[in-house]
Order: C-alpha cells, then structure tokens, then sequence
C-alpha cells in the first residue's frame, strides 16, 4: 500500500451499481500520467451488481487504488469518504460514465498553478453513443435547454460558477465542510457556491478534457433532470437565494401555463367568454414563441453537430425543461413544511438511477 507521504495527488471517486462502466472509468484513472505517486480511492455505495467485486480485484492488482465503503449509497457521502481517506494534499474528482484523457490530472493540477484558484476543471464535453443520445448531447450544450451555464460550452476559458468534478487542495475542502450529505444532487454546485461565497475563485479551462457519456433514454433523462430540480429547492433553501437566476426559469415557465390553464378552465366553467379568451390568446401565444424558439434552437444545435438528430430536438428539449421545473415545484412543496430530509422522502426524489 502506498505511504502517506509518498502520495500528494488523491482521485476521489463515489459510484454504486456502474458494472457496466466501472472498467472504462478505472482504466482510464490508471492511464494518468502524473509523473509522481498518486493514488485512487474509489467509495463504493454498497453495489449489489458485481461492482465491488470488479473494484476489489483492480485495488488487488494495482496499488494505488483503494476501495472504501459508501453506506449512505449517495455520491455526496461517498465523497466524502473518500476525501476522509484520502493522503494526499491536492483531490481531484472523478465520476463514473466519463472518460478523461490521459493529462486529465497533471493538466488541473499545472491550471491551478498557474491560475492560484481554489478548484479547476475543464467543461463538460459529452459523446453519445446513438442518435437520441446524440440529440441529449446538443441540446446539453443548447443555451435553450440548460441556461448557459459556462461548463456547457467546450471553447469558454476563465471564472466561472461552478465546473464540473472538480480539484481542489484538500484543507480548501476541510475548511469549507466538505459535500452536503443531505443532497442527493446538486451537491457538486452547492460546494461550489458555498467555496465562491467564501470568497474562493473558480476556473474553467479547456485543457482540462473529459468526455461525458448523457443518458440517451428520454425517460432516464426526465428522471435526471427531475431530480436536479427538485434538489436545487434545498440548495436555495440552504443558502437563502439560487446559485443564479437561470435556476428559476423553468419552474416559473411551467406554473405560468398552469395557472393560465387553469384560468381558462375555470373562466370557461363560470361562463366568463372574455376573460377565457384573454388566457387562451395568452397561453396560446406563449405556446407558439415556446415552440419557435424550440424550432430555431434544434436547427442551430443540429446545425453544430450533426442534421439527423434535428427531428428528436424539441422533445429533447421539452423534457429538459419539463423535468426541471416538475422537479423544482415537487421541490417547492416538499420543503416548505422543513420536513423535505433524505430519510422522509419517497425513492423517487432520493434513488439515483442510470
């Protein structure tokens, strides 16, 4: 087993139930060519699928891998964990369903060199492995479906909100608490927002490069993006206003059309043509710029990247917008009695699937 001081860089990774990717993503960390003793400390959420065994057999082979237990089962805990165990003084982050090139970790730690910030990462380029899935891909990086947030866009280079995994020392990380075990997603943003609060400094750079794999299944993507919203509510929550006003736009948007529906419903039931009429121009109105914008979004993101996906667009980009704001309403009335904990929801809004 390495020696603490022997170890300055830790890899930290949280996964549970990922046989299917678990062997892309260790080989891929065992490809990094850091050029000084690293290790790798993989927290494993108690997986039930073969995972452990596969993770067990690399820490066999290869001494600088570790497995810890994650009995939370959820990535913030398994962080955590791993950050606890962790002997080196710099962490980086790594997930599973992304493969990252070979510089990976000596790029982060040269841009956090250089720049002096307290976490570097570079954007979120993705690769899909079918035509849906190549639809996901353009629409996550369409400032239509996801607000235009920095790590979305593979060439912006500079200060931003939040990247994604991440590197940061680890005494940056102890100051600041380390993740929120209460989050089930978001728990990457909201570090970042308490590090930026903090007075800490984040940098994107595209030197650093990693490869996403999206969900290429509208109903596991609604089910992500779901999630995302309804846990941003406890993000705010926590912190008393959103990490940016993007965050709101979706939720804002869907109780728009309820409450317009919902006004023609009831304008229609109490016989009041008028005012009936007024909503329906109005939503109907509000429909047809919704569906415009859609259209001119799938012809410049298809225009990017590849035609045959322009079809699967719009609904791609309905579910994204959708999801998020079914998600940040659930979110909005679960929470508001400060009874929304972990352990008193349904698995829907706390089960991470792929």
């Amino acid at each position: 087993m390495l020696k603490e001081r022997f170890v300055r860089v830790s890899i930290v990774v949280a996964c549970r139930n990922e046989r299917p990717a678990i062997h892309d993503l260790l080989d891929s960390i065992l490809s990094q060519d850091l050029g000084e003793p690293w290790e790798a400390i993989i927290a494993d959420g108690m997986s039930d699928d073969g995972t452990r065994e596969i993770l067990d057999d690399y820490s066999t082979r290869h001494s600088c891998v570790r497995v810890v237990d994650n009995p939370g089962r959820i990535v913030s805990t398994g962080l955590n964990a791993a950050i606890r165990a962790a002997h080196g003084e710099l962490i980086i982050r790594m997930d599973g369903h992304t493969q990252y090139a070979s510089d990976y970790c000596r790029t982060c730690l040269e841009v956090m060199e250089r720049t002096g910030a307290d976490n570097v990462g570079g954007p979120a380029r993705t690769r899909a492995n079918n035509i849906l899935g190549g639809a996901v891909s353009a629409a996550f990086h369409s400032r239509f479906s996801t607000g235009g947030a920095k790590f979305h866009d593979v060439n912006h280079r500079g200060w931003v909100d939040t990247v994604p995994y991440g590197c940061w020392r680890k005494s940056v990380l102890e100051r600041l608490g380390l993740f929120d075990e209460a989050l089930v997603r978001n728990q990457d943003d909201e570090l970042n927002f308490r590090l930026r609060r903090t007075g800490g400094k984040i940098w994107q750079d595209p030197a650093i490069v990693s490869w996403y794999s999206p969900r290429s299944d509208l109903s596991k993507l609604f089910y992500q993006y779901f999630q995302y919203g309804f846990w941003k509510v406890a993000v705010i929550r926590k912190h008393g206003l959103p990490a940016s006003w993007r965050h709101l736009v979706p939720v804002v948007w869907l109780l728009l059309n309820c409450a317009l529906l919902v006004a023609m419903v009831i304008t229609k039931a109490v016989h009041s043509q008028q005012v009936f009429t007024d909503a329906a121009v109005l939503w109907l109105t509000m429909i047809g710029l919704y569906s415009g914008a859609s259209i001119a979004a799938a012809i410049c993101a298809a225009g990017r990247c590849q035609w045959r996906i322009i079809a699967y667009l719009p609904a791609v980009f309905a579910t994204y917008h959708l999801s998020y704001g079914l998600g940040f309403a659930a979110g909005l009335v679960s929470f508001k009695s400060h009874q929304g904990t972990r352990s008193s929801l349904p698995a829907t809004f706390v089960k991470l699937s792929r």
